[in-house]
């Protein structure tokens, strides 16, 4: 039998197809947590060198990427958004108001309920982070074509609400 022959895949793919099944065999090669889990590191791994190079920890960025355009949000909704422990966010948002970054609020008075928002000059600050986050996104997701791109992310947004503890406060 001839490998090579047309409709017939060639010894290179059969080595190759090999290859692919003893690496998938891994079981952290074919599991969602892990695949996620990798995928996010090495992506965020990536911007997040930009995000310190523009003098912001990571964990500032992703509190105020999180607040900008958003209503006030509470510290555990703000804290599971941009995956940080609550007490570091209650911190974090210590030294951010400091800065003059975000303000909190009582919830309708109620001052056991604190909401956060982000200020006109946390605005401007992430403004531009934002805009480089968007080109950092555009860069990682041309491989795949815009519909399968935005496949990806609505199947990743479906995931989240799916899996995502019900919060008592918003």
């Amino acid at each position: 039998m001839d490998l090579n022959a047309p409709g017939k895949p060639g010894r290179a793919h059969n080595h190759e197809m090999q290859r692919s099944r003893a690496v998938a065999d891994r079981f952290v090669d074919d599991y969602l947590a892990a695949l996620l889990a990798q995928a996010s590191q090495l992506i965020s791994g990536e911007f997040h060198q930009v995000v310190r190079a523009n003098g912001f920890s990571v964990s500032e960025w992703r509190v105020l990427a999180t607040l900008a355009g958003s209503a006030p949000l509470s510290i555990g909704r703000l804290a599971a958004i941009s995956t940080i422990k609550q007490p570091t966010a209650t911190r974090l948002l210590d030294r951010m108001e400091g800065k003059g970054l975000v303000e909190r609020l009582d919830k309708n008075g109620d001052r056991r309920i604190t909401l956060v928002k982000i200020t006109p000059a946390g605005s401007r600050m992430v403004s531009r982070l934002i805009a480089l986050a968007r080109a950092h996104e555009q860069r990682v997701l041309e491989p795949f074509g815009l519909e399968r791109a935005e496949e990806l992310k609505s199947t990743l947004r479906h995931i989240i609400e799916l899996h995502r503890a019900t919060p008592s406060e918003t």
